[in-house]
């Protein structure tokens, strides 16, 4: 049986889809309920395939530059977008946003469980 891509938004509403339904072809079990698709299942196809080659160059920027036969500009430009898509935080915003809750409680403006709490909820975004 051929299979296809799996939609993600309504081709009405264009509003998001729920996955509702999960079948095995060798056994016939079916579950049903609602699932969340990760983060990379939602990507539209160009970023998916720019995905596939980052990853496929070990993540090397210049050779994605000459798979796609694009300029480096375009190649960063197109990763920060797909960063950007999966809702991801560079890292130096991350790093300055710890070092932020460290010195506020070296100079004793929040307490050392409240920077434990900070410094956990940084961790957990990450």
């Amino acid at each position: 049986m051929k299979t296809y891509p799996m939609p993600t938004k309504c081709p009405v509403s264009n509003e998001p889809l729920h996955v509702t339904r999960l079948e095995c072809d060798a056994s016939g079990v079916v579950i049903e309920g609602r699932f969340e698709p990760n983060e990379f299942a939602l990507l539209p196809p160009e970023q998916v395939e720019f995905l596939r080659i980052f990853l496929r160059v070990r993540g090397n920027l210049k050779e994605v530059e000459r798979m796609m036969g694009v300029s480096y500009p375009t190649v960063r430009l197109r990763f920060e977008t797909l960063l950007s898509a999966l809702d991801y935080e560079p890292l130096e915003d991350i790093k300055a946003e710890r070092s932020e809750v460290i010195a506020m409680l070296e100079k004793g403006e929040i307490s050392a469980d409240e920077a434990a709490a900070r410094l956990k909820a940084i961790k957990e975004r990450v």
